[in-house]
């Protein structure tokens, strides 16, 4: 079984900085920590940042300029830095794994994976 930890997560007034973390649990099976999503209450889950399968990041737009995503290879570990926080940056943050494709002729299948979540509140 896959297990995802995120960690860093908590509570700043606009304007200040947090930095995520996420790792594979040392019992679970090799997986690519690809990126960041969030979710608030009453919305969809969204995009922050992710790396792609090519190694360029999608950034979302409201994240340009104040975000940045980094990760360790070697140890499977996905960062995200976050500057200049905002209230509507206010929700649970995951991150999102993938495992290498499972392929069926030329059809490649990815399962994705998700950890708890960490929460993060930006409020005056």
């Amino acid at each position: 079984q896959v297990q995802l930890v995120e960690s860093g997560g908590g509570s700043v007034q606009p304007g200040g900085s947090l930095r995520l973390s996420c790792e594979a649990s040392r019992t679970s099976f090799r997986v690519n920590i690809m990126g960041w999503y969030r979710q608030a209450p009453g919305k969809q889950r969204e995009l922050v940042a992710a790396f792609t399968r090519g190694g360029n990041i999608n950034l979302a737009e409201n994240a340009k300029g104040r975000f940045a995503l980094s990760r360790d290879i070697s140890k499977n570990i996905l960062y995200l830095q976050m500057n200049d926080l905002k209230a509507e940056d206010t929700a649970v943050y995951y991150c999102n794994a993938e495992s290498s494709p499972a392929i069926t002729g030329s059809t490649a299948t990815y399962l994705n994976y998700w950890g708890q979540g960490t929460r993060v509140t930006v409020t005056s």
